[in-house]
């Protein structure tokens, strides 16, 4: 019998560490942008009042979803009922507290100001039972040569919630802007790993992909060269197509040019964990009045559904009225067609063919499987 070859385990070992093939834990559908001096305990809360107002004055029955969003009118109902207990509930599931292009420069006080409003904010929310589920900020960019400003904000930051709320909050996850060159991951990651020591905390973050040069050094073993701390990457949409020079009225999500930078990412970090979300509609209503909602709900809903078919099920929300068609978009895309795959699955488990003589393959199988369970992570 013939040896193993030299170097299999350590070869398979590495496999194992890269690329773990786990199943995915919860993801947040959206990550909501607030620039930092907006922010309080009220923010979520606020939000959400806001969007439902919106859906009760534009969207109060079923059959209004259904005609808005183009959803089948046996889901309208559903999804409807859905939509409303989550924006009653839980109408953030992640919150992003921005202190880059959101918010802008700052003198260094008034920046430590809004540091201080922010940690008293997340310490009243935590308290409250009202912290989202994933929260964090988004810190300035190494790549625009003020590294020093990004990090004493993320120490205030985070050395200021320990101090308030006793603990950091679980969740928590920084995000790094406009990663132009691969040492300033690794930079960043020793930031991250000299505040761990100091507080005895674990801290990660997620980069964003914001300009062709980014996607030169995407590649499977990037988080673990990383340490781990790498939790995501975000797909930032205006400043890629800025950079790559489209003209302005093509600065959008379903551009073929970003589909290609999406696919890259996916390719990238395929199997190793590492989260990806899409990115933002920068624009909000153009009134209150129903048929400027109901333009920007159609929009906004052809964006997220884009992002969906491509395997982005995260996205950013920038505005209070995004909340509703993305809950409405995502609810529906995942009612869809629950039915169908639960009965693929079972015929696949018990050896027979399901309906429409469909005959899955071991890989499809597994898709299915994951789709149901992202959906019953994702459903209310």
């Amino acid at each position: 019998m013939r040896a193993v070859p030299e170097g299999f385990e350590e070869t398979y070992r590495v496999q194992r560490a890269r690329y773990p093939s786990a199943d995915a834990g919860w993801q947040p559908v959206h990550t909501v942008y607030v620039p930092a001096d907006r922010v309080s305990a009220r923010t979520v809360s606020e939000w959400g009042d806001q969007a439902l107002s919106l859906v009760k004055a534009h969207l109060a029955d079923p059959g209004s979803l259904a005609e808005v969003f183009g959803v089948p009118s046996g889901l309208g109902a559903s999804v409807h009922a859905k939509l409303v207990q989550k924006l009653s509930s839980e109408p953030v599931e992640d919150l992003r507290i921005d202190f880059e292009d959101g918010y802008g420069v700052r003198p260094d006080l008034v920046e430590d100001e809004h540091v201080a409003q922010a940690v008293e904010a997340v310490a009243t929310m935590h308290a409250a039972g009202a912290l989202p589920r994933r929260w964090g900020p988004r810190v300035k960019s190494f790549a625009d040569a003020d590294p020093a400003r990004s990090v004493r904000t993320l120490d205030l930051l985070v050395t200021g919630i320990v101090e308030r709320a006793g603990e950091l909050p679980p969740g928590f996850t920084v995000t790094f802007p406009k990663v132009l060159m691969e040492p300033y991951l690794g930079h960043f990651a020793d930031v991250l790993e000299q505040l761990e020591a100091e507080l005895d905390v674990r801290l990660r973050f997620e980069m964003q992909v914001e300009a062709p040069q980014t996607l030169h050094f995407l590649r499977g073993d990037l988080a673990e060269s990383l340490g781990g701390r790498l939790a995501a990457a975000h797909f930032g949409v205006f400043d890629y197509t800025a950079a790559i020079g489209l003209p302005p009225h093509e600065q959008r999500l379903d551009h073929p040019a970003c589909d290609h930078a999406r696919h890259v990412m996916q390719t990238a970090f395929a199997g190793t964990g590492v989260e990806l979300s899409d990115g933002s509609l920068a624009a909000s209503p153009a009134s209150d009045l129903a048929p400027d909602v109901h333009a920007l709900w159609r929009r906004h809903a052809e964006l997220v559904r884009h992002s969906l078919r491509h395997g982005f099920y995260q996205g950013w929300d920038m505005h209070p009225s995004h909340l509703v068609s993305r809950f409405a978009t995502v609810y529906a895309f995942h009612l869809a067609r629950y039915d169908a795959y639960q009965e693929r699955v079972r015929a696949w488990e018990e050896q027979r063919e399901s309906g429409g003589g469909v005959m899955d393959e071991p890989a499809t199988v597994r898709t299915l499987v994951a789709a149901l369970r992202r959906a019953d992570a994702a459903l209310p």
